[in-house]
């Protein structure tokens, strides 16, 4: 009889993304940190914190303002690895906002000033977001020492710093934009799982479906 019985589904994770007015507030906080590019792709790309602690130089064209997602760094018994992404459709490539190309082009200028000065002790591996000697950072120093002096410096509330990918994905949604443009840019395996998870957000869906059936008809 057990065997029949459904388990409860587990209720979602509450989602807590920042509104535009907020956003500016957190990137505005950031300006001249050393991580602020970091902070300008999570909002502008959707990157999940490991595939942003494992982008390399060679991940990024500049030139045709495009990042490709093809790895991303994990915590295991206090060591840093990298490894596959998440899923299959998480190896994606992601169109840079001209706001990303130019802070990641600054951030570049201060790690070849930072190469330059520290020599031999930097331990150049081609990674884009280091410590300060050009190792891996640990995502639990990233939450825990920059991303929360950077909540406390733009006056905000604490929140995870995968409620940054929420963010971007809500600001386009909330605006229109259509679910598979942000389904792709999520790297979610399907789009039932974004709609599923940020339908709440797009309130006047309903209303333009109710107008487009009344157009089609009148």
């Amino acid at each position: 009889m057990a065997d029949t019985v459904k388990p409860p589904t587990p209720a979602p994770k509450e989602i807590r993304a920042l509104s535009a007015a907020e956003t500016r507030r957190l990137l505005e906080a950031a300006d001249g940190d050393r991580l602020e590019a970091l902070y300008v792709l999570a909002v502008h790309t959707d990157m999940r914190q490991g595939e942003l602690l494992a982008l390399r130089w060679q991940d990024v064209d500049m030139e045709n303002a495009v990042v490709s997602v093809r790895r991303t760094l994990t915590r295991s018994g206090g060591r840093v690895a990298f490894g596959e992404p998440k899923t299959k459709k998480s190896r994606r490539s992601i169109r840079l906002t001209p706001q990303a190309v130019e802070a990641l082009r600054s951030h570049l200028e201060r790690q070849l000033r930072d190469m330059e000065i520290l020599g031999d002790r930097y331990r150049d591996q081609g990674l884009i977001f280091t410590t300060d000697t050009g190792a891996p950072i640990n995502p639990s120093n990233l939450r825990q020492r920059s991303f929360a002096s950077l909540l406390k410096r733009s006056g905000l509330p604490h929140m995870r710093f995968h409620d940054l990918r929420h963010t971007c994905a809500t600001l386009p949604l909330s605006r229109g934009v259509h679910p598979k443009f942000v389904q792709e840019l999520l790297g979610h395996s399907t789009i039932a799982i974004t709609l599923d998870t940020y339908s709440h957000v797009m309130p006047s869906m309903g209303d333009a479906t109710a107008r487009a059936m009344e157009d089609a008809l009148a």
